[in-house]
């Protein structure tokens, strides 16, 4: 059994997901989720991947968890041994994402196992892209108002443009990891865009569309996505995937929103700058995206 702690926002459940899915093929395991984080989370929409996307979810009980950790699945002894200190105390099978970049030393997991990481990096999926593109498909039929703007990001050039603020802007830890894309690194990707992509339309996606509005001054034809709250929010990542080429925010949110654009000649534009704490990001954007 492959048990994977989901917790975040849906791009962070995505790389969740797909390492464990990945894994379980690998193993020829079964994948269980890990939600139990989700009882007292506030952030975001809660756990989304069951309701959003067909994969077949699995999720994990307590005496799953139990099985695969033995005393070291109670939820407090769990919390002390995530320390560095302690992994030298930790049973092999409580797997701990060691580092931000990619950890090759998944691959040599055969047996039972729980992770609890980020993984954010393809390179944990490469080898099953096919299935996980097919489990990220989405399950819900767009309503009237994202069908429209389905229709149109279908009839131009679109480009999605991704521009992050809110929770990074309004939680003092957050935009201290964090830290917010440059209105000069907006820039330069529409820059970029506009070199490479004739006639360009952008598709502006944001939780702050009013500071896009006042700041972000466009000379293409252009069109800001801003109806899609709460619950609905995934269907932006949905529309982002629809376009052509991306510009996309130093969030994983928008991250998956381009990858599951599965054209081999769309062009993304990223941060070259992801957290503003020193990070190596070497693994964390795929080498044809561009970085500015």
């Amino acid at each position: 059994m492959v048990i994977t702690n989901i917790i975040g926002g849906l791009g962070n459940q995505m790389f969740q997901y797909a390492v464990g899915r990945a894994l379980s093929l690998k193993c020829g395991s079964n994948l269980q989720l890990d939600i139990s984080a989700f009882a007292n989370y506030e952030l975001h929409q809660g756990f989304e991947l069951q309701r959003i996307f067909n994969c077949t979810i699995g999720i994990a009980t307590e005496a799953d968890v139990r099985r695969v950790l033995g005393w070291q699945s109670l939820s407090l002894v769990r919390r002390i041994f995530l320390r560095q200190s302690m992994a030298k105390f930790r049973c092999k099978e409580f797997v701990i994402e060691p580092h931000f970049q990619y950890w090759a030393a998944v691959n040599n997991l055969t047996e039972d196992c729980y992770l609890y990481g980020y993984w954010q990096t393809e390179k944990y999926f490469t080898d099953v892209v096919v299935q996980i593109r097919k489990d990220f498909t989405f399950k819900l039929p767009m309503e009237s108002k994202n069908s429209e703007v389905a229709k149109l990001i279908n009839q131009v050039n679109a480009v999605s443009l991704h521009v992050r603020r809110g929770d990074y802007l309004n939680n003092p830890k957050n935009i201290a990891t964090h830290g917010l894309c440059s209105l000069e690194y907006y820039l330069a990707a529409i820059k970029h865009i506009a070199k490479h992509v004739e006639r360009p339309h952008f598709f502006i996606f944001s939780d702050d569309i009013a500071w896009v509005k006042d700041n972000l001054k466009l000379d293409f034809p252009h069109q800001y996505v801003d109806h899609n709250y709460g619950a609905e929010s995934y269907n932006d990542m949905r529309l982002m995937s629809l376009c052509k080429h991306h510009i996309i925010a130093n969030s994983s949110f928008s991250w998956w929103g381009a990858w599951l654009n599965s054209s081999a000649n769309k062009i993304v534009v990223a941060p070259q700058r992801w957290f503003a704490i020193n990070t190596d990001i070497s693994d964390l954007l795929p080498m044809d995206w561009v970085r500015v």
